[in-house]
């Protein structure tokens, strides 16, 4: 009876000394997601923009490798790194510079977002379409939940080249890589 009792506490030791060992265990908390009307775009959205009195102008736009997208009469602008807002003002600016339209009025929505990338303990790992307003347990659940190894505590986001531990109901971003880890006991 003392030897199990013994074999049972020195069990729960080990158990505590490993529970603390994980390699993610330092990393910092992800900060709450920005803003949705903060949102940059980048290679691999899609836009659909409009400029009043230039049908020819409407459509959908895909950024392209090189951050641009190529439009009718004003061709390159620049878009990666750009607010939609901050796009808009850019698109009239091209086509008031070229004196194509006196006072144009663009519209920017982002129609496809670039997608987030899931690794570790799901069922299906890879790169999957963003959807405004995914937490990190949506992004499980499109890679087919979670394996029976998986630690479901928390997740490793890396984001911008910084990785940051995040619970389940964090809010994920385009171009996120988030890792499931793999659970110990």
């Amino acid at each position: 009876m003392i030897s199990s009792i013994r074999m049972v506490g020195l069990t729960l030791a080990i158990a505590l000394t490993f529970a603390g060992c994980s390699p993610w265990s330092d990393l910092p908390e992800l900060p709450p997601a920005p803003n949705v009307a903060t949102y940059h775009l980048g290679a691999g959205d899609r836009v659909g923009i409009k400029v009043l009195g230039a049908d020819e102008l409407t459509g959908e736009y895909l950024v392209q490798d090189d951050g641009t997208i190529r439009m009718l009469l004003i061709g390159q602008v620049p878009a990666a790194g750009l607010t939609p807002d901050q796009l808009e003002r850019s698109i009239e600016a091209k086509l008031r510079a070229g004196r194509f339209i006196t006072e144009p009025r663009a519209s920017v929505a982002v129609l496809t977002y670039r997608p987030f990338y899931i690794l570790g303990e799901v069922g299906a790992p890879g790169g999957y379409p963003y959807a405004s307003g995914m937490r990190v347990l949506s992004a499980v659940a499109a890679a087919h939940g979670y394996t029976y190894r998986a630690d479901q505590d928390f997740v490793v986001i890396t984001r911008n080249g910084q990785e940051r531990r995040a619970n389940v109901f964090a809010e994920i971003r385009p171009d996120d890589i988030i890792r499931v880890p793999e659970r110990y006991f």
